[in-house]
Order: structure tokens, then C-alpha cells, then sequence
């Protein structure tokens, strides 16, 4: 397994791994000009095989749960690996945060990244079709951290890619995150059963507690297990959307997101951390009303998500 380290004149360090694409850390500055690592993680990359959660992982083929595992595609029914119960999580048993990847380090005059690179065979957690992927990070002078995705497939295959890093903007270890601040740009969300499976509804978040349409903290309205849910991201276009904003008040760190997805799931698990995941909507292969996540040969899936650090003086 390597390791890169990738450092911006804005204060930034980045360390990743080809294990996974995982950002296992990622030093940012406060308003004092003090640095503290703001992921989840660990110093060795062999750490994250015993840990179950994908933290800092890239996801795939397809993030978020596919109901009952399984999904019809021009009328031939695939079976998918079952991992949370019946159904299909974040690509199943051995999903892409759980392959070793190939990295390449690149620099340019205001950026440096590495470009990583996996071939997943045909039938791989029972997908269909041989996927060619490449997910590149990109560390600029602004303090922004790029994710490009990349795929192409010599079969129809539904594919989702997500960033799944744990951020605590206050510092690992350094408490919850339900003082943080969280502006969503979404009216609507995609709502749940029981069973975590979206119902293939679109809702309003009024009067809910999954309304972050003005910045509102973390834990001012927390359902009992904290947030796992899917945003229906406002202003959907070919171009980035500004999808979230969050803010910690002690520190002054700040994060923007903005994407080219129509999803961002929002997960808090047990406080301790958050996660804005990018994607296309949860189930979405078995939901035709949902944006497609189906790549077909001939045809290129790609995706952006940039996510921005900065300091509020306020």
C-alpha cells in the first residue's frame, strides 16, 4: 500500500492511500492559524481492513443501498451481494473503499494530486460488465479539494461514486459535531422505511428535521439515530451546485461543497463526525422516476464534487 502527501500554500495537508482512494488525513488551519486533522482515520493504511466503516473511501460500484439486492436491467435480473441484512450497502462485501487501487502522484504550477486508477471485473459483487475507473484528487491553492470521477463499462451497469470522509472541523477526537453549523441547498429529501430503503417518494423538509435551508446546528433537531438521509439538491443543471455549507464556531473552519450530483446523502451516525456524500439517489435502479445511475458502453460517467476549506472571522 502507498501513501501521498499533497500540501497547499493555503495551509492544507492531504494524505491519502491507493487503498481504497482513502483520505486518511487532512490538516487544516483555524482562525488562530492552528492546524488539527478534521477526518476520521488512521496513521496506517493496513488499519482500515479491520474497520468495517468505509471512512474516507471512495464507494462503489454503487453507493447507498439497493433494495433486496438485486435490480432488472433491460429485462435480465442481477443479484448483488447482500451485506446489511437482505439488502445491498456501498457496493457489498468487498466494495471499492476495500481494493487496493492504482495511484500516480502528478504536480502542476497550482495544484498537485494523485490519479488513481481500478479495474473492476464483470460480476464483481455481481455486477454486471467490466468497469474501467479512475477517480483523481486535486489539492489547489485555494484550499480546494477536487474528486473527478471516471468510468467506462463494455456492459450496461448502474454506477454511483461517492466520497465517504468523516469530517469533525473542530479536530479528530475533539468532540461531537452537533455545535457544527449545516446550511443544505435542498427543499425536498428522499424519505425512508423502516428498513433504511428509500420509499421512492420526494418530500418537502418543512417542518421536518432534515430542514438545513438556513444554517441551523447539527444537533438543534437530531432524529433518534442521528442523520442518514438523501437531500434532493436544489438548481440541478449540467454545471456544480453549491450543495451544503457547514461552519464550527470555536475554530472558525469552514466547508463548502458544491457538486455535479443530484444527491448529497447527509450521515452523523453517532455525532462524533459527518458525512456529505455526493451521489445519485439511494435505490435509484429500482426507482425509474430517479436520475438514472446507468452507464451503457460507448458512454462515459463522470462527476465532480469540490470540496472547499476556509476560516470565518466572525
Amino acid at each position: 500500500m502507498q501513501t501521498f502527501a499533497l500540501r497547499s500554500s493555503g495551509g492544507l495537508t492531504l494524505r491519502v492511500t491507493d487503498y481504497g482512494c482513502i483520505i486518511m488525513s487532512l490538516l487544516a488551519p483555524d482562525r488562530d492559524g492552528h492546524t488539527a486533522d478534521i477526518v476520521l482515520g488512521y496513521d496506517s493504511p493496513a488499519d482500515y481492513q479491520h474497520d468495517p466503516r468505509p471512512l474516507g473511501a471512495v464507494i462503489g460500484r454503487c453507493a447507498n443501498r439497493i433494495s433486496n439486492s438485486s435490480f432488472t436491467l433491460d429485462g435480465r435480473t442481477h443479484r448483488l451481494t447482500p451485506n446489511v441484512g437482505r439488502h445491498h450497502l456501498h457496493g457489498g462485501r468487498k466494495g471499492f473503499d476495500k481494493i487496493e487501487w492504482q495511484g500516480k502522484p502528478f504536480a502542476g504550477d497550482s495544484t498537485s494530486g494523485v490519479v488513481f486508477e481500478y479495474t473492476s471485473p464483470d460480476g464483481e459483487e455481481g455486477y454486471p460488465g467490466t468497469l474501467q475507473c479512475r477517480v483523481t484528487y486535486t489539492l489547489t491553492e485555494k484550499n480546494e479539494v477536487i474528486v473527478d470521477y471516471w468510468a467506462t463499462t463494455d456492459r450496461p451497469t448502474p454506477v454511483n461514486l461517492t466520497q465517504h470522509s468523516y469530517f469533525n472541523l473542530r479536530g479528530r477526537g475533539a468532540g461531537d459535531v452537533l455545535g457544527h453549523v449545516l446550511y443544505v441547498n435542498a427543499d425536498r429529501f428522499t424519505p425512508l422505511d423502516r428498513e433504511l430503503i428509500v420509499t421512492g417518494e420526494i418530500a418537502s423538509v418543512r417542518g421536518t428535521a432534515y430542514d438545513f435551508r438556513s444554517l441551523t446546528s447539527i444537533g438543534a433537531r437530531v432524529p433518534g439515530s442521528g442523520y442518514d438521509i438523501n437531500y434532493v439538491l436544489n438548481g440541478r443543471g449540467p454545471g456544480l451546485i453549491h450543495a451544503a455549507r457547514v461552519e464550527e464556531p470555536d475554530s472558525g473552519r469552514t466547508l463548502d461543497v458544491h457538486t455535479t450530483e443530484p444527491g448529497m446523502q447527509l450521515y452523523t451516525g453517532d455525532g462524533s463526525a459527518f458525512c456529505l456524500e455526493t451521489q445519485h439517489f439511494p435505490d435509484a435502479v429500482n426507482h425509474p422516476d430517479f436520475p438514472s445511475v446507468i452507464l451503457r458502453p460507448g458512454t462515459e460517467y463522470r462527476s465532480r464534487t469540490i470540496f472547499t476549506f476556509g476560516v470565518s472571522h466572525r
